[in-house]
């Protein structure tokens, strides 16, 4: 099996038309969710790592793993106003308007090595915004790891555009 017979597809959630893809599926079980994790480090073994960051909400079980198994710090990278301490924002698009990311402004030491994690890249909007919160804290991102890329909706070629390096578990086709 692939990590991709592991995920669960729900037609029309949200919204109609949508072919939302869930990840519980995945982890849930425990063959799949370590194959997930396993394979999400895989592009970087022996690539010195500091600190996985993970965007809000599935990116913290997946970074979590991900930073464990790499022996590394972990980041949460936040939606606007649930981190308690100091924070740095970044702001990005979404279809209709605009949301803030947000990270601890001492999440990240000056000259890290930063992996950032999540389940699903589509857009990119969001993960641009983390990628950028990473640089802005003086870190530096040495890629980004999806379970799951939309390539129809671009994310990929907007961060490899970027410069950044991407990492894929499966891709699906539409939204």
């Amino acid at each position: 099996m692939s990590v991709k017979d592991y995920i669960r597809t729900i037609p029309d959630f949200p919204a109609p038309g949508i072919m939302f893809r869930d990840v519980t599926t995945l982890f849930g079980d425990p063959r799949g969710f370590r194959m997930a994790v396993d394979q999400l480090l895989l592009p970087w073994a022996g690539v010195r790592i500091d600190k996985v960051a993970g965007l809000e909400a599935r990116g913290f079980i997946l970074g979590g793993a991900v930073a464990h198994q790499l022996s590394a710090g972990f980041v949460p990278m936040r939606k606007k106003g649930k981190l308690p301490g100091r924070t740095v924002e970044q702001a990005y698009k979404l279809e209709y308007g605009t949301a803030v990311l947000e990270a601890h402004d001492d999440a990240i030491r000056p000259g890290e090595k930063v992996l950032l994690v999540d389940d699903l890249l589509a857009t990119g909007g969001t993960a641009e915004a983390g990628l950028k919160l990473i640089e802005r804290l003086g870190g530096v991102a040495v890629g980004c790891a999806f379970v799951i890329d939309l390539p129809e909706l671009g994310g990929r070629r907007l961060l490899e555009t970027a410069g950044h390096q991407v990492h894929a578990l499966c891709a699906f086709e539409g939204h």
